[in-house]
């Protein structure tokens, strides 16, 4: 009796999944990822030649306000400490950079250079004490901060009083290259917004980044190996402060005026909200959220239905996204629904 080993040892495969497939999707994902962020690029780059002063205007308030929420989500997604203090190196950072341009230069750069340099020093002084306090309590640590921030600057005669600063002169990138217009403002921001997300992505993807992940998800396992958590979480805080310190650099050149007002409660407030319904942990998610948040405050509560209610707006939205959508607007997985949807089109073609 014989025994046929050629069709035993030639017979294809007809189960079970590809592994050349699924190795190769992984691979196009990196790639399809840097797309995506092109196009995003791209898009934000030519809303100049498209919109009109006001919502450009707009769009420059919004691209401030999201690099100022993505500092809190440096705390409060990547490492673990729920943050309403950031309001204070974001006017830190808003006010050097508005005395630097009444008083020493309109360069875009010195003043930027500045702000955060300030903000990072304030981080580093607040925050040898305000990382020592975990849960709870550094919430409540981080919003005594920014409400004696608050207080400080509506009392500080140097810088306004609660009138605010005013006066701030337009920026310059180069000598004799002023940017009064809109369109240019937009771009300035949009540099800065690009280059503080840039920093932010180097940072989480760092073995900074991996530490701060680890203080997260497991404090006291870290301690227990003997791995620094308070130094992890120290320099987290001083990266977020000088963040945020940008952000604030970013709102004085579009707005060129700052009051205690936007350094106020309402606007931490804000900004954490932005973080939840975004998603925290992750980067675009609360950019998102930060675009949410401004219109919905800014103009949809200037509708009849809700004119006077932005409050209770954006507490419904709240509530919404907490029981809807418990990990944010990243959790609904929309690169992985483009991802799936591209792949389904080029399968077809």
């Amino acid at each position: 009796m014989t025994t046929d080993l050629t069709t035993t040892t030639d017979r294809p495969a007809t189960s079970g999944p590809d592994p050349t497939k699924r190795t190769s999707g992984r691979d196009r994902r990196p790639a399809m990822r840097r797309v995506g962020l092109t196009l995003v690029v791209v898009v934000l780059a030519l809303l100049p030649f498209f919109l009109a002063t006001y919502p450009i205007g707009i769009a420059s308030r919004v691209l401030a306000f999201a690099l100022l929420v993505i500092s809190v989500d440096l705390l409060t997604g990547y490492t673990g400490m729920p943050t309403l203090g950031q309001v204070a190196y974001f006017g830190a950072g808003a006010y050097t950079a508005g005395l630097v341009g009444i008083h020493v230069t309109d360069n875009g750069f010195v003043q930027l250079g500045a702000a955060v340099l300030v903000a990072g020093l304030l981080a580093l002084v607040t925050g040898a004490a305000v990382v020592r306090t975990t849960g709870i309590v550094f919430l409540m640590v981080t919003l005594a901060v920014g409400e004696l921030a608050h207080e400080a600057s509506a009392s500080a005669s140097g810088l306004g009083a609660s009138n605010g600063l005013a006066g701030i002169p337009a920026v310059s990138v180069l000598p004799g290259t002023v940017l009064d217009l809109p369109g240019l403002v937009y771009w300035w921001v949009l540099g800065v917004f690009l280059a503080g997300c840039t920093i932010a992505r180097i940072v989480v993807t760092s073995p900074l980044g991996r530490s701060m992940r680890g203080v997260r998800d497991g404090s006291q396992r870290l301690h227990a190996l003997g791995q620094p958590t308070y130094r992890t979480r120290l320099t987290a805080f001083v990266v977020a402060g000088g963040i945020a310190g940008a952000a604030g650099a970013a709102w004085v050149a579009q707005a060129r005026f700052f009051s205690p007002g936007d350094l106020g409660f309402d606007v931490a407030a804000f900004a954490l909200l932005s973080v939840i319904l975004g998603g925290a942990g992750t980067l675009w998610g609360p950019v998102l959220g930060a675009v949410v948040v401004v219109v919905l405050r800014d103009h949809v509560s200037t509708f009849a239905l809700f004119e006077g209610r932005s409050g209770l707006l954006l507490g419904l939205v709240f509530v919404f996204a907490v029981y809807a959508l418990p990990r944010g607007i990243a959790g609904i997985g929309l690169p992985h629904l483009l991802r799936t949807r591209l792949s389904g089109r080029k399968a077809h073609s």
